[in-house]
């Protein structure tokens, strides 16, 4: 034997029967092994980014502003497409969550891993806006988050913990690239799919994450986000997730980073309605964060391509 090279000369069996498998007869003749990780098959349908969405309103945005169609792949639902922008051809794959939270969202970008191995992953959605700065109908493009549902309760008291992940530094650099051509906060002239026009800025900024909704703009939650980084722009329910999962996945996944994208729909406070479904302040806040989505694509390409 010599490394995982075996050489024969011959086969001696000594009565009875012999299963032989992988095996070479003859002098000089060798078998090959291999003792290490086989990589995972490509799927057979690949995409260049992949989109994670949670509600209704928030995929309608993606697939209208995307124009993308609905494929079943690997019994799953998506929508797909390719999708042309400044002179780039960027195939795109999106996925709605099955609910909301942070192991949804795990679950989501293990399944675009799966069926379409994306080099990016972008949640693109609605997020309550927590900082003075940025408005309702705005769009945060957050490369890092502060998961903030770390803490130790006692007694008396409950000590708030935070974790922070960043997207790598390509993915910074894609939207400082685009941020250096459109202005910082760029400002942008939307028409939604009724071709209403209004005027909305983009920011970059980190978000906080967690399971709780917040519908108190004096919560203890905002308050202590705000004391951790006062640049923190919204929250939302599921960016923590996905980044945690693209860190634990990294060395063995074709992804190469995450962003999101989020479109503030309302002030984390008492007017937070989450009952109605049909809110037009979501429905814009989804469509600009899709467009966005749609003008940082080549961005993206530029940069991990």
């Amino acid at each position: 034997m010599n490394g995982d090279v075996s050489t024969n000369s011959g086969i001696v069996i000594g009565g009875g029967t012999a299963n032989i498998t992988g095996s070479a007869v003859g002098t000089g003749a060798t078998v090959q092994t291999s003792t290490g990780p086989r990589a995972d098959p490509r799927p057979e349908r690949q995409a260049d980014i992949g989109v994670i969405t949670i509600l209704p309103v928030e995929m309608g945005a993606v697939r209208d502003v995307l124009d993308l169609t609905l494929a079943m792949t690997g019994g799953t639902p998506f929508y797909e497409g390719t999708v042309h922008v400044r002179g780039t051809s960027t195939r795109v794959a999106a996925l709605r969550a099955h609910s909301q939270g942070q192991r949804s969202a795990v679950m989501a970008f293990t399944r675009l891993v799966q069926q379409y191995a994306p080099e990016i992953v972008v949640i693109s959605g609605i997020a309550g806006g927590v900082n003075p700065h940025i408005a309702i109908g705005d769009v945060a493009v957050s490369t890092e988050v502060v998961y903030y549902d770390l803490r130790k309760e006692t007694a008396f008291e409950i000590r708030r913990r935070t974790s922070e992940q960043s997207s790598p530094a390509t993915i910074t650099h894609a939207v400082n690239c685009f941020f250096t051509d459109y202005g910082d906060p760029a400002r942008f002239q939307t028409a939604d799919a009724r071709g209403v026009s209004r005027g909305h800025r983009v920011l970059h900024g980190p978000i906080g994450s967690g399971e709780a909704v917040i519908a108190d703009a004096d919560s203890e939650i905002v308050h202590h986000l705000r004391a951790v980084n006062d640049k923190i722009l919204a929250v939302d329910m599921e960016a923590g997730g996905l980044a945690q999962a693209f860190h634990e996945r990294e060395r063995s996944s074709p992804v190469r980073g995450w962003a999101v994208v989020r479109g503030i729909s309302d002030n984390a406070d008492q007017r937070k309605d989450d009952q109605r479904k049909d809110d037009s302040q979501q429905a814009t806040a989804a469509w600009h964060a899709a467009v966005v989505l749609r003008s940082l694509i080549p961005y993206f390409r530029l940069n991990v391509g």
